[in-house]
C-alpha cells in the first residue's frame, strides 16, 4: 500500500519555522499493508485531516515512536477486514478513527477522562496513522458514522471538531447566553468558534486573516476583530462591558495568550487548546484578585464522539464549510506548506479512492 512516511531529521539539522526544506518532506512510498491483530480492525482510509500537529514533527517535535512513522491522526473510512475476536463490526461499515487510542485502566480512563489516559497512544505519533490507504485500530474505539453523514468530510470529528467542542462544553462549560473569544480561526479555532455559538454564546473570532474571519462569522461568530487593527482585549473589554465569560487560545504563542487572558472578565475562564513548547509570563496578581481560571484542554473523551456525530446528523455543526482543500496522497506535501505560510483555510484533507 502506499503511504507518506516521515523519516526524521537528520542529525545536525535545524528546522525553521515559515520554511519547508526538502529534509522535512514526507516520503510518499510502498510498505506492507497491516494485517489487524487480535481485538483490531483494518480501515480503508478514505480520508485524513493534516493538522499543525503534524507540523509540529517536522519541526523536531520527536513522534513517540522513532521514525520512520506515518503521520496523520484525523481519519475517516471503511472496515476492510476483522482482526480475531472483533463483535459488533462488519466489513463495509464506515467509520471513524478517533485521534487518540486509550488504556482504559488508569484513573483518569476509570474517572471518565480517558482523553488525558496516562498511557494513551496516538495515530501519527504512537503507531502509524492516515497518511496511508490502510490503517488499523483498535475495534473498541473506532466509532461507527451514522447513515447519511458524508465519509471524507466525516474525518474532522476525529479531532479537528472534537477537540475545540471538548475546549467549549466540558473544559470551558459554556453556557447560552455568555461571552465567548476565540483567538486564532484556524481548522480548531473556526470549529470552537461554531461549537461555542452552537451551545447559545455570543462569539468574538480573532485572527489576522479577513478571509478567515469571514469564515468564522458564516459559521456564528456575532463579531470579528484583527490584531492588525487595534489593541483587540481593549475592543473586547468594550464590546461585552468588560470581557467575555471564556476566551479559547487557538494558536499556541505567549503574545496571543496574553491577549486572550486580558480579554476575560473577573471570575472567567481562559482555555489553552493551541500547543507551544515556549513559556508564558503570567500575572499571577490579576488571576487572584479577578478569580481567573486557567485551564488546560486536549483532545476529547471518547464518550462525547457520538454527541459530536448526532449534532452534526441535525444540522447543529457543519463539516463541509471547513474543507477548504482536497489533496491526494502524492500532494501531501504541498498541502503541508500551506500550512506551514498560513493560506489553509479551515482544515485540508488528503484523501484515498475514487
Amino acid at each position: 500500500m502506499r503511504a507518506a512516511r516521515f523519516h526524521g531529521l537528520p542529525s545536525g539539522f535545524v528546522p525553521k519555522h515559515g520554511v519547508l526544506s526538502p529534509e522535512q518532506r514526507l516520503v510518499v512510498e510502498e510498505i506492507p499493508r497491516p494485517e489487524p491483530r487480535a481485538g483490531e480492525v483494518l480501515v480503508r482510509t478514505a480520508a485524513c485531516g493534516i493538522c499543525a500537529t503534524d507540523l509540529h514533527y517536522l519541526h523536531g517535535t520527536p513522534t513517540f515512536r522513532s521514525p520512520p512513522v506515518t503521520l496523520g491522526h484525523e481519519i475517516s473510512g471503511t472496515v476492510e477486514s476483522l482482526g480475531p475476536e472483533v463483535e459488533g463490526i462488519h466489513v463495509g461499515d464506515p467509520v471513524l478513527v478517533p485521534a487518540v487510542v486509550s488504556c482504559g485502566q488508569c484513573i483518569p480512563c476509570r474517572t471518565g477522562r480517558d482523553n488525558i489516559c496516562e498511557r494513551m497512544t496516538m495515530f501519527g505519533n504512537h503507531r502509524d496513522g492516515g497518511f496511508a490507504e490502510y490503517v488499523t485500530a483498535p475495534a473498541a474505539y473506532v466509532v461507527p458514522l451514522p447513515e447519511g453523514l458524508p465519509l471524507v468530510e466525516s474525518a474532522l470529528v476525529a479531532d479537528a471538531l472534537s477537540t475545540p467542542f471538548h475546549a467549549v462544553k466540558n473544559r470551558a462549560q459554556v453556557r447560552a447566553g455568555e461571552n465567548v473569544a476565540v483567538f486564532g480561526c484556524g481548522g480548531v479555532g473556526l470549529n470552537a468558534v461554531q461549537s461555542a455559538a452552537a451551545f447559545g454564546a455570543s462569539v468574538i473570532a480573532v485572527d489576522v486573516s479577513e478571509e478567515k474571519l469571514a469564515l468564522a462569522k458564516a459559521l456564528g461568530a456575532r463579531e470579528t476583530l484583527n490584531p492588525a487593527q487595534g489593541e483587540v482585549p481593549k475592543k473586547i473589554r468594550k464590546l461585552t462591558g468588560g470581557g467575555v465569560d471564556a476566551a479559547f487560545e487557538v494558536v499556541g504563542r505567549p503574545d496571543v495568550l496574553q491577549s486572550a487572558f486580558e480579554s476575560v472578565r473577573p471570575g472567567g475562564r481562559l482555555v489553552t487548546v493551541g500547543y507551544s513548547e515556549e513559556d508564558w509570563t503570567l500575572r499571577v496578581n490579576r488571576v487572584m484578585f479577578r478569580e481567573i481560571s486557567i485551564i488546560g484542554s486536549l483532545g476529547c473523551r471518547s464518550a462525547e464522539y457520538p454527541v459530536i456525530l448526532k449534532m452534526v446528523r441535525e444540522g447543529r455543526l457543519q463539516l463541509a464549510p471547513l474543507i477548504s482543500a482536497r489533496f491526494r496522497l502524492e500532494e501531501i506535501n504541498d498541502a503541508l506548506a500551506n500550512l506551514e505560510h498560513g493560506k489553509a483555510l479551515g482544515r485540508q484533507v488528503a484523501v484515498f479512492g475514487p
